[in-house]
């Protein structure tokens, strides 16, 4: 009943899903933030990071189709701890996730109307992101496509939207907030700077992840091992087309102090100043803002549909292994596992509930949408860390298996492909944990170090229940 009622994903639905997986617009401000470094680093990322981890996805998930996705890859090439370490950090990334998008709703709403929410309109609105999220959750990626696809036209026009809106500011005064007047302002700041140096690097990074994902709608397409290969290419290339004109656009025609931090409430005021720059009359600019400011909210609705059906395959998959609770194994009349589901939800609820009480107790907390985002970027860039010595070890120990699509590379280029972006992945993790490393940023990121220290913790309790067996 489960297999008639699954509907077809086609190559444009995977394309599109590709572009709403990896495009993520609550990154691009921070992403612009850097400056005209940014260039540099959208290139570097792009070449050394992004295209070797599509095409290694692209291989694994075509040689070893499964909807245990990345967890298996990792599992066959090192057994079932180093499996339950990537089930653990990729599914903890997404309650992270999705609190910090319900705290996201709540600071956009407050900037488009431009107040502020009491208590309870915090929890409420919180709250029903959340449970509204999760429902979607519960369905398969065939039957929710709608909603990815809608998202993603959004996403789209948005982004290509203030990317214009950016240049034509521009255009029509003449000048650039950050004018590149020689190549020596296109270098990239290499100290340990917090607001433009290598910590941003695990937010370019962020924007390029979930290209593995697509592996794991095998099942609802027609020609997956024709289809995923196009789908991570076409949609790769949209999404570098689609992060770096709206971050252009930021760039050239606001400073960076303007663009500034990661709070989304800043995304309205950088659509106000946009706006004006433009000569837009108020009311015009308030009617336009909100009608934004709900597109960017769909939008992260859109986010959390397209990853839900991969993660939660991932920690079902990774639970009837034994690497995860039993419970996450569970699955509704569908075959989706909705159990999984609704765990999120009752964990990121906990997360939003505990995130008011902690800033109602003390503002300097600080748990609101940066903590919560930046713990879930930290999980999952761990997550993916074997994965790139698991290409290698699978390619050595498993060389005669049969691979639909193969990476153009061998010997020594075989290993510069998969050790660069893993070099680069725990580079970005450790930048965005200690920063600069001095004592006034580490007590200021103690609510951050605390909670990567308490999910290492949990982790390794999983991973020590994990019988070792073979792969």
């Amino acid at each position: 009943m489960a297999e008639k009622s699954k509907k077809k994903f086609k190559l444009m639905d995977a394309i599109l899903g590709t572009v709403c997986l990896t495009l993520v617009c609550e990154s691009v401000m921070p992403t612009a933030a850097i400056g005209n470094s940014q260039y540099f680093w959208w290139i570097f990322l792009l070449l050394c990071f992004c295209v070797p981890y599509g095409m290694i996805t692209a291989e694994l998930g075509t040689t070893y189709p499964s909807e245990g996705g990345m967890y298996d890859w990792v599992k066959r090439a090192f057994g079932p701890k180093w499996a339950g370490r990537v089930a653990w950090n990729y599914w903890v990334n997404f309650p992270l996730w999705i609190a910090s998008l319900a705290v996201a709703v709540t600071d956009i709403v407050a900037g488009m109307f431009n107040i502020e929410l009491s208590v309870i309109a915090l929890l409420v609105l919180q709250l029903l992101y959340v449970w509204v999220v999760t429902l979607l959750s519960t369905q398969r990626i065939g039957e929710s496509k709608y909603v990815v696809n809608l998202g993603t036209a959004f996403k789209v026009l948005l982004l290509l939207g203030i990317g214009c809106l950016g240049i034509y500011t521009v255009l029509k005064t003449g000048e650039s907030a950050n004018p590149i007047t020689s190549f020596k302002d296109l270098l990239p700041d290499l100290s340990l700077n917090i607001d433009t140096g290598l910590p941003f690097i695990s937010i370019i990074l962020f924007n390029f992840m979930g290209f593995e994902v697509v592996g794991t709608w095998v099942d609802d397409m027609e020609n997956p091992k024709k289809d995923i290969p196009k789908a991570l290419i076409f949609g790769g290339l949209l999404m570098a087309i689609f992060y770096v004109l709206p971050a252009t656009g930021f760039n050239i025609a606001l400073s960076p102090d303007v663009v500034g931090n990661m709070d989304p409430e800043n995304v309205v005021e950088v659509l106000k100043a946009l706006f004006t720059a433009v000569g837009l009359s108020p009311a015009t600019m308030q009617v336009i803002v909100v009608i934004a400011g709900f597109m960017f909210i769909y939008t992260f609705i859109a986010n959390i549909a397209s990853w839900s059906f991969g993660v939660n395959e991932v920690a079902k998959y990774a639970a009837e292994d034994g690497s995860m609770p039993k419970i996450f194994a569970k699955t509704n009349s569908e075959g989706v596992p909705a159990t999984a589901a609704y765990i999120n939800g009752i964990v990121a609820s906990v997360i939003v509930v505990f995130g008011i009480i902690a800033n109602l107790v003390s503002e300097d907390f600080g748990a609101g949408f940066a903590l919560f985002f930046c713990l879930s970027w930290i999980t999952l860039l761990v997550g993916y860390i074997p994965m790139f010595l698991a290409f290698l070890k699978l390619r050595k120990v498993d060389a005669d298996k049969k691979r639909p699509y193969r990476m153009p590379v061998s010997g020594v280029m075989e290993k510069v492909a998969a050790i660069v972006p893993f070099v680069i992945l725990i580079a970005g993790v450790v930048f965005t944990i200690f920063g600069d490393f001095s004592a006034e940023y580490l007590q200021d990121n103690i609510p951050l170090i605390a909670g990567v220290v308490l999910s290492f913790i949990i982790e390794e309790i999983l991973v020590a229940r994990i019988k070792t067996k073979k792969a």
